[in-house]
C-alpha cells in the first residue's frame, strides 16, 4: 500500500508559493501557510496559481491511492521534500482505513458513488485529516517552531472527531474543539466526548456552528492572545478546511476517482464527468474545482444544500446572505449559514484581487451579506446549486434502498437527490460521480427511520444491528468502540467564553 519510488517526471513547480485572499503583497511557503492556519489578516491562504497535473491519466489509472496523493500533493507543496512528502502518505493511508483501496466508488443505479468514510471515524474528513497531523509536524520541524501547537477546530460534526483521532498523543500539540450542543448526531457526540489522548480536549458551545466558527476565526486574529500564547509556549494552528493542508489532500480523490473510472472503463480518456458534493463549508466542492483546474476533465460542479441553502441562493442570484433562520437538519454537517472556503472562490472569480475580496468580506462581517459583480458571476458558470428538503432526503434515501439495497446517509442523499434533479432539469446526461461523505452508521436514526417509520422512536444504538442485517454492511470499529465508551469530556461555556476557556485549558 504504500508510496514507492516511482521515477519522477521532470516539471515539478519547484517553488509554489501561497497568498492571502485578502492582501496581495506578502507570500509564505507551503509549510508555512500549512502552519499559520489562517493568514494574519484573516484571509485563507491559496496557491499563486493552480498548478496542473505532470502525470497523464492513463499512467493515474494504474495508480494506488498512495501513489495518486503523492503524484497530486507534490504539485502544491512544493518545499516537502519527496521522502517528507511520501512519509506522511504512507503514515496516514494505512490500515485506519477499512479497505485497501481508500476510496472506493460504487454504482449505484445511474451513477458512481465515491465513498470517502472508510477511514478511522467513518466520514470523509479521514480523507484530509489523516494526514493533516503528519504535514503540521513535518511542517513544524522545517520552520524550527519550538512553540507547542494548539490545533483550534470548530465542528459541525465530522472534522472535530477525524482532527481528534488525527492529532491525539502527537507530540508537540494539543487539540481544542468546540462543537454546537444538540447542533449535531449523538453518534457525532459520542465520538467526540468519548475520545482518548492526554492532549485532546471537547467543549460543547450553547449556540450554533456559525457561532464557534465566528469564535474560533476571532481567536486566530487575536494579536493580544497570539502574544499571551507565546508567552507561555503555544501558537494556533487550523484544523478546519480554512487550513490549505486540509484542502491539497481532498483534491487527491477527485484525480483518483477519475483515474479509476478510465480504468474500469466506465468512461473514455478525456470524457468529461459531473460532481455533484453535499456542501457546508464548501471546501470540499473546492477542491473539485481545484482538480478541474489542475486538468482533471470534470463538467459541472454541482453544490448540494439542504434546507440551509445559502450556496443555492448564492449561484441562484449572486448575492451571499446568511441574515436568515439557521435550521438543523437531518444532514447536520451542512448546516452552516458562513461559508468560510467560499473565499477562496471569490478571490479567485475576482481575478486574484485581494483588495476586492478583503471588501466585500468586511460587508459580509459588517451587513451579513455582500454581492458579486456580473463579471464575477460569469466566471461561476462551471457551478450548478441545487437543493434538497428534508423530506427529499428522506425519500432519496427510502426509495434507492428500495431500488437497489444501498444505504446512504442524510448528506449523501442531499446530494444524490440534486443530482438526480439537475439531470431532470438540464437533461445533462453527462455520467455523474456523487460525493459519499458518511456511513450510514453515523446518522443511523434518520437513515432507518426514512427506510421504515416503524423505527421512529427506537434508540439509535438498538438499530446499529438492525442496520447491519438489511445493508450487509458490517458494523465499523468507530461505532463498536463508542458502544460502552467512557465520556471523557464534558466541559460547556457560552459562545462569548469560547476565549477564556481556551486559556483555561492551556491554564495561561
Amino acid at each position: 500500500m504504500a508510496v514507492t519510488g516511482r521515477k519522477e517526471k521532470e516539471g515539478k513547480n519547484m517553488n509554489l508559493l501561497y497568498k492571502s485572499t485578502r492582501n496581495a503583497e506578502k507570500t509564505v511557503t507551503a509549510s508555512e501557510a500549512i502552519l499559520k492556519g489562517l493568514a494574519e489578516d484573516g484571509g485563507l491562504f491559496v496557491p499563486e496559481s493552480v498548478p496542473k497535473l505532470d502525470v497523464s491519466m492513463q499512467e493515474l489509472k494504474s495508480m494506488t491511492y498512495q501513489e495518486t496523493a503523492y503524484a497530486v500533493m507534490k504539485q502544491f507543496l512544493t518545499d516537502f521534500t519527496e521522502e517528507e512528502l511520501k512519509h506522511c502518505i504512507n503514515s496516514a493511508y494505512d490500515e485506519k482505513f477499512d479497505t485497501e483501496v481508500i476510496a472506493p466508488l460504487v454504482k449505484v443505479g445511474d451513477t458512481y458513488h465515491l465513498e470517502l468514510f472508510h477511514g478511522a471515524t467513518i466520514a470523509f474528513k479521514d480523507m484530509a485529516l489523516s494526514i493533516l497531523p503528519h504535514l503540521l509536524t513535518t511542517a513544524a520541524k522545517k520552520n524550527n517552531v519550538k512553540n507547542e501547537i494548539v490545533i483550534l477546530a470548530a465542528t459541525s460534526g465530522d472534522t472535530g472527531k477525524a482532527a481528534l483521532a488525527g492529532f491525539a498523543d502527537v507530540p508537540g500539540t494539543k487539540i481544542i474543539v468546540f462543537y454546537p450542543k444538540g447542533g449535531v448526531s449523538r453518534v457525532q457526540e459520542l465520538q467526540m466526548v468519548t475520545q482518548k489522548g492526554d492532549n485532546t480536549s471537547v467543549v460543547a458551545i450553547h449556540g450554533n456552528f456559525d457561532n464557534a466558527q465566528s469564535g474560533v476565526k476571532a481567536m486566530f486574529e487575536d494579536k493580544a492572545l497570539e502574544k499571551e500564547l507565546a508567552e507561555a509556549g503555544y501558537q494556533f494552528s487550523s484544523a478546519n478546511s480554512i487550513n490549505i493542508g486540509r484542502l491539497v489532500p481532498q483534491v487527491v480523490y477527485y484525480v483518483y476517482a477519475y483515474a479509476k473510472l478510465l480504468e474500469n472503463e466506465e468512461i473514455t480518456d478525456g470524457e468529461k464527468i459531473n460532481v455533484t458534493v453535499p456542501t457546508g463549508n464548501f471546501g470540499n466542492i473546492l477542491a473539485a474545482y481545484y482538480a478541474k483546474q489542475m486538468g482533471v476533465p470534470i463538467g459541472k460542479l454541482i453544490c448540494a444544500s439542504n434546507e440551509n441553502k445559502v450556496l443555492f441562493d448564492f449561484f441562484q442570484t449572486g448575492v451571499y446572505d446568511r441574515n436568515r433562520e439557521f435550521i438543523l437538519t437531518s444532514s447536520p454537517s451542512m448546516d452552516i449559514l458562513i461559508s468560510s472556503n467560499l473565499e477562496r472562490l471569490i478571490y479567485t472569480i475576482a481575478g486574484q484581487d485581494a483588495e476586492k475580496n478583503a471588501a466585500l468580506m468586511a460587508q459580509l462581517k459588517a451587513n451579513g451579506s455582500y454581492e458579486i459583480t456580473p463579471d464575477m458571476r460569469e466566471k461561476l458558470e462551471d457551478f450548478v446549486g441545487g437543493y434538497a428538503t428534508e423530506e427529499e432526503t428522506k425519500e432519496t434515501i427510502h426509495n434507492t434502498y428500495a431500488r437497489t439495497g444501498y444505504v446512504m446517509d442524510p448528506h449523501t442523499a442531499v446530494a444524490a437527490h440534486v443530482c438526480a434533479q439537475y439531470r431532470d432539469d438540464s437533461k445533462d446526461e453527462t455520467k455523474c460521480l456523487v460525493v459519499s461523505t458518511a456511513s450510514p452508521y453515523k446518522f443511523i436514526h434518520s437513515v432507518m427511520t426514512a427506510i421504515d417509520d416503524k423505527y421512529a422512536d427506537a434508540d439509535e444504538f438498538e438499530l446499529i444491528d438492525e442496520l447491519c442485517s438489511i445493508s450487509g454492511m458490517p458494523v465499523p470499529h468507530a461505532i463498536e468502540e463508542i458502544r460502552n465508551a467512557d465520556i471523557r469530556h464534558t466541559t460547556e461555556c457560552d459562545a462569548e467564553a469560547m476565549k477564556d476557556t481556551v486559556k483555561t485549558i492551556l491554564g495561561v
